[in-house]
């Protein structure tokens, strides 16, 4: 598939009437886990899109450049409110929080799977495990406040159980980056994972940053900030694998690529009728993106689309799903690493003298007991004398096996 070869209508044909702008939104007993996956997914990638331009905007005097980002970033915001409002009302702050996590998850590992550039996979993976970690920590929270076991949530395709602890997580701010990519020389499946997984993340981000305030009481509130920030480290580290040295042009053009493609894997992956049909029209209309902002790169620096991101064609759709096996093989093999200067380390091979220990000392020092994601693990164990998880077998890592203690030390 190669979007430039679709056929679209003229740009301004795609401005949504506002009685469409409001969808009717999914059921949240019936519709499958993926599929609630696919919306936070299409939401977190038209939010870094409107963003972009925004930033875009405020970086250009070009008037014909100014009108095409209002226009464009119009239908995107357009796009936006309808995705947001497929969330139905009766979905709680909390509900939405373990689709969150499990879209963390399950995208991580999936484009992880794939990837090819050795930078790209550590990264992923690295992050995997805490994101995996917060499923945990709120599916206990779930438990807790609403009565609501996880897994069936998740539609038991999502283990449920610790993955690097979350208090092992808070590293030294400049410790989160990464080296990235040379455009030029990245294949373009590890192009478009650095802009997939940056926008997702931010998407968890963003949330986590404007609904702490919105819990119904303070442990719930605390844990949401607390893992709040540790989605600023994950897009740190994801933000900077993507190529800076490109232009503002080439960046939007690999912008608009990428919605194109999540468009196309999103309507070969759906199962529900009405959500694929969102996501056809969607993918139509970011056609039409694309080949207006490809051909303002060819106007105003002559440089032709292939150089972003080659002849067009698509690589294999993302897909969700079986990544429990490799997610496992991630736990055992990587959990005591940290970060160290762009590198990734053993914590026991770090010396007393480390960033790491620095922050951990300052970030949490003495006040392990008041840590929520640890917190809420022993309110756990307090109201049912054993955490939840839902894990198919023993856990592979086996300081983290016991249900009865939550394990704060490994890892640090």
């Amino acid at each position: 598939m190669n979007p430039l070869k679709t056929i679209t209508k003229e740009l301004d044909e795609y401005f949504i009437p506002i009685n469409e702008l409001y969808p009717k939104a999914y059921n949240k007993n019936s519709t499958g886990p993926y599929s609630k996956l696919n919306v936070i997914l299409a939401n977190g990638t038209e939010f870094e899109s409107v963003w972009f331009m925004h930033q875009f905007a405020r970086h250009t005097d070009n008037k014909e450049i100014l009108e095409k980002l209002a226009i464009i970033r119009t239908q995107e915001q357009q796009q936006q409110k309808r995705i947001s409002c497929l969330k139905p009302l009766n979905e709680s702050i909390l509900e939405t929080t373990i689709a969150y996590e499990q879209l963390a998850v399950e995208l991580t590992a999936s484009l992880a799977k794939r990837e090819k550039d050795k930078t790209n996979k550590q990264a992923l993976d690295f992050a995997l495990l805490e994101d995996f970690d917060h499923l945990y920590r709120f599916s206990n929270m779930l438990l807790i406040d609403k009565g609501i076991e996880a897994e069936r949530l998740v539609g038991k395709y999502t283990e449920i159980m610790p993955g690097r602890p979350t208090i092992a997580e808070y590293r030294y701010p400049s410790d989160n980056l990464s080296e990235h990519m040379i455009s030029k020389k990245a294949d373009l499946f590890s192009k478009l994972t650095g802009c997939i997984i940056t926008a997702a993340e931010q998407q968890t981000m963003n949330y986590y940053m404007n609904i702490a305030q919105w819990y119904k009481n303070d442990l719930g509130r605390k844990l949401y900030a607390e893992i709040g920030m540790v989605e600023e480290e994950h897009v740190t580290q994801y933000e900077s694998l993507k190529d800076p040295n490109l232009t503002w042009l080439e960046q939007w053009a690999m912008h608009e690529y990428a919605e194109c493609y999540l468009y196309y894997s999103l309507t070969e992956s759906e199962q529900d009728p009405y959500l694929k049909g969102i996501w056809e029209s969607h993918y139509d209309m970011e056609c039409c993106h694309l080949k207006t902002v490809v051909e303002l790169l060819d106007k105003y620096e002559k440089t032709p689309y292939t150089n972003v991101f080659g002849d067009g064609e698509f690589p294999e759709a993302l897909m969700f799903g079986n990544n429990k096996e490799y997610i496992r093989e991630v736990i055992y093999e990587t959990l005591n690493l940290t970060k160290q200067q762009n590198k990734y380390i053993n914590v026991d091979d770090l010396n007393k003298a480390s960033k790491f220990k620095f922050y951990q000392d300052h970030f949490i020092g003495k006040n392990e007991d008041k840590v929520a994601s640890h917190m809420i693990i022993n309110k756990a164990i307090e109201m049912f004398g054993e955490d939840y998880r839902y894990q198919e077998s023993k856990h592979p890592i086996k300081a983290l096996s016991s249900r009865k203690s939550d394990n704060t030390s490994i890892a640090r």
